[in-house]
């Protein structure tokens, strides 16, 4: 019994350490740098965001959306880390920013893409590899709605849906496909997660 009992209290200890370890890491991830935007309505979980112009990096790959995110998501490190030859023509590291957005193209493809800081131009940006490339999105409106939890594709549709029924009640016209926010690494635990849809809205 006496052995049960440390046993128990080992793995005890250990859960609450990986909790505690995942809060730290989401508090750690809040810090991140984030585009900014102005407010233009809210209620609850959902905004009505003007955002400036963008500079991103994004790469397009076929297949389901998860698979499309891993792949897109290690291209897009690759290139911002600086970490195979020929990935980033400059040594230069470029700092992680959230989110990472993806979205759907006319094609079917999945498109993966990072916000760069703040401080650069699309001029300022290193040179990428085949498969990434670098752009700007211009500035748009678009409707949000935020959700903790797995960013699986019933939420997502479930997020989306509730989405684009307030935005139609609040005289919001949608004019667009969704896009997804993923704000946290898959080391934070679900809970603790912030993701976002995103649709486009006529300003």
């Amino acid at each position: 019994m006496a052995k049960l009992g440390r046993i128990a209290a080992i793995g005890g200890g250990l859960v609450a350490f990986a909790g505690a370890t995942a809060a730290l890491l989401a508090y750690r991830e809040k810090s991140v740098e984030k585009p900014a935007y102005a407010t233009v309505e809210a209620e609850g979980a959902i905004e009505v965001r003007d955002y400036p112009a963008l500079v991103v990096v994004e790469t397009v790959i076929p297949g389901d959306r998860l698979s499309a995110l891993n792949q897109g998501f290690e291209a897009l490190s690759d290139y911002i880390f600086a970490r195979r030859r020929g990935s980033n023509a400059n040594v230069e590291k470029i700092a992680m920013t959230a989110p990472v957005l993806a979205d759907r193209t006319e094609r079917g493809q999945w498109r993966t893409r990072f916000v760069m800081p703040a401080r650069y131009t699309l001029q300022a940006l290193p040179e990428p590899a085949a498969g990434v490339q670098t752009t700007t999105i211009p500035a748009r409106r678009l409707g949000a709605i935020r959700f903790s939890g797995t960013a699986g594709d019933e939420a997502i549709a479930d997020h989306e849906r509730q989405l684009r029924v307030w935005l139609a009640e609040h005289g919001h016209e949608a004019s667009g496909p969704a896009e997804y926010a993923y704000y946290n690494s898959p080391f934070v635990a679900p809970p603790l997660r912030h993701n976002e849809v995103l649709v486009p809205v006529s300003a």
